[in-house]
């Protein structure tokens, strides 16, 4: 995932100076995307040029004049293009946050098949993690070294079991 594509997503959400943009990023999406905010001022930069943000003059402010980026069409057109493709492995899961945080600005964005393809592969690893479970940690005596390794699995099987939690709260909002 680019982080212009959070940006973009950020900035149809509410037109903002890049100083605005950067807190607005720092307590919302910043909480599962990290960018500094000369990253932003650069990425900021590189919409411009790329035609996808307009800089505007806002007021006035300390003797200087401070820019307010919009996104243009073209912009947007990108950000539906994105949405629109499956994300490499490592990358789904925040990718997908974004995207929805997108179809919250733009409007559907065909996002239903992707979650399913997510939630097979959340599904297969799930199972692959009880499998372990089964086959390595049934026994109730388990050395210390053991229970510290079965902790580590539990985590995983934690997390899956969240997020497959999650996507079924995310299907219906997504698929009406």
């Amino acid at each position: 995932m680019s982080i212009q594509h959070a940006l973009l997503t950020s900035l149809l959400e509410k037109p903002s100076t890049g100083y605005e943009l950067a807190n607005r990023f720092d307590r919302s999406i910043g909480y599962f995307w990290q960018a500094t905010h000369q990253q932003i001022y650069r990425e900021l930069g590189r919409m411009v040029s790329a035609g996808w943000l307009v800089a505007q003059d806002g007021p006035e402010d300390d003797k200087r004049r401070k820019k307010i980026y919009q996104v243009l069409p073209a912009g947007r057109a990108e950000l539906m293009r994105w949405a629109g493709e499956p994300q490499e492995a490592g990358d789904q899961s925040q990718a997908l946050l974004i995207k929805l945080r997108a179809e919250a600005v733009i409007g559907p964005l065909g996002l239903g098949a992707e979650v399913q393809r997510l939630i097979k592969q959340h599904q297969a690893l799930l199972e692959t993690y009880r499998q372990i479970e089964q086959r390595d940690f049934s026994s109730a005596s388990l050395s210390t070294t053991q229970r510290l390794q079965y902790i580590v699995l539990r985590r995983g099987i934690m997390l899956e079991e969240s997020w497959l939690a999650w996507a079924d709260e995310v299907l219906p909002l997504i698929e009406v």
